[in-house]
């Protein structure tokens, strides 16, 4: 089942795991943002694996707390039990040739509450 985008204006209401990775990001809390991934869990971001807990504290340590990533979510599609959050992201990264707003979709793929996947792109249209 696909739910429609939302309208503009209309609150984005978020699943727990993907409400906690983006509060633990927003607050950069390193700690927080580690208790939403499953022990043996995959991030993919920028093309890159990082597969279980070590490697993805290594990546959100440098790319996530370390840049002081901050999200706002404009979009939540529920798909099959999977998530797609669109959002707008800031923080001190390298802009350099990045559009703004810098707009990425995290797909979102939880178990038990606990983030078990989350592959992260930015998409050259709107989802």
């Amino acid at each position: 089942m696909i739910n429609s985008p939302l309208q503009q204006n209309t609150a984005v209401v978020l699943p727990p795991p993907v409400a906690a990775f983006v509060e633990a990001t927003n607050s950069s809390d390193i700690q927080r943002l580690m208790d939403t991934f499953a022990e043996n869990a995959l991030v993919n971001d920028q093309l890159r694996d990082y597969w279980g807990k070590p490697a993805i504290k290594e990546w959100a340590e440098r790319d996530i707390i370390g840049e002081r990533l901050t999200m706002n979510v404009t979009k939540l599609i529920t798909h099959y039990g999977n998530f797609i959050a669109t959002a707008n992201v800031d923080g001190n990264f390298d802009k350099r040739g990045l559009p703004e707003p810098l707009v990425l979709a995290f797909y979102f793929t939880a178990h038990c509450n606990l983030i078990v996947q989350l592959i992260i792109l930015r998409n050259r249209y709107d989802i």
